[in-house]
């Protein structure tokens, strides 16, 4: 858990750095675990429409899936940034009732697994959490805004005194003072408020090519020189949305997360070497659990407290 690991000895210099200049692990599509092989696919948009033939649904739920553990697993495990992609069921008989997707629906619903997310946070005070809200498929114009105001009232109700406010420049000592332990960011500026902050910038490759991944994020780190906000590292790869698609999912004795876990190693190295050059916040990846992700990230706060 990071604070844990610069809570003590001397790297308690870094209690008092900006929480947007540490190296927090993050999970990509933090939910998506949780696919429901049943519900209807909803992405990629040429496959929508053979929702109903199941072995299509079964592909996509195979590479879809890019975590392979409960939210609170990833939370025992140290990770403190969730990438929560919501969406809205079409004729759902409850008007605001709200999953998560990455290509299927979740079966589980966005309230249950807040109030998960609540109950780790109350028994961890000091083990700051972000949790970054966005994508909002199916919220159509002519519900949208009640959908919006409906899931913020529901977060600032739930999660009340221990949401950290946007105008702060909060630091774990900061945090820890005051009892605060949540941040949550929303993809959408009409809802924006004291509690809710803005979007959270998410850098990645968008490409299945290691070598293009970081390529990419190297260029995209050079112009984040002097970052006074948070920002995402995706180390994650992105299957094409185009036909080549197929040379991927139809290896079928693969699955996504496998390929993931046979690239991690290489990916993490990368991410040794590059924090020497450019400054990096959240650094995200799919199978958070796998390849030592999460300490590694932590142990480059070290690097901070040795350089000054």
């Amino acid at each position: 858990m990071w604070p844990s690991y610069i809570g003590s000895g001397v790297s308690s210099k870094l209690h008092t750095t900006p929480l947007y200049k540490l190296a927090i692990p993050g999970s990509h599509d933090s939910m998506s675990y949780d696919l429901d092989v049943n519900s209807r696919i909803i992405e990629p948009n040429g496959l929508k429409r053979f929702s109903r033939i199941y072995c299509l649904r079964k592909i996509v739920h195979t590479w879809a899936s890019t975590q392979e553990v409960s939210i609170t697993e990833q939370l025992n495990a140290g990770v403190r940034y969730f990438d929560l992609r919501i969406a809205r069921k079409p004729k759902d008989t409850d008007p605001t009732r709200l999953y998560f997707h990455h290509g299927l629906y979740t079966q589980t619903d966005v309230e249950t697994v807040l109030r998960e997310i609540n109950v780790w946070a109350e028994s961890h005070p000091k083990e700051i959490l972000i949790l970054s809200l966005s994508h909002f498929e199916g919220f159509d114009q002519t519900i949208s805004a009640q959908l919006h105001s409906h899931l913020i009232r529901f977060i600032t109700n739930l999660f009340g005194a221990k949401l950290i406010l946007n105008t702060d420049t909060p630091t774990l000592k900061t945090c820890w003072n005051q009892g605060k332990n949540i941040i949550v960011s929303y993809d959408h500026l009409a809802f924006h408020q004291p509690l809710i902050w803005r979007k959270i910038k998410y850098y990645y490759g968008n490409s299945m090519d290691r070598a293009k991944i970081i390529a990419k994020l190297s260029q995209d780190l050079e112009k984040e020189k002097s970052p006074h906000y948070f920002f995402v590292c995706g180390l994650n790869p992105t299957l094409p949305h185009n036909s080549s698609i197929l040379k991927y999912v139809l290896r079928f004795c693969d699955n996504f997360t496998n390929v993931v876990r046979r690239g991690l190693p290489k990916m993490l190295r990368w991410v040794q070497q590059q924090y020497d050059k450019t400054p990096m916040n959240i650094i995200a990846s799919d199978v958070v659990t796998r390849n030592d992700f999460v300490a590694t990230v932590v142990k480059l706060n070290l690097k901070s407290v040795k350089g000054r």
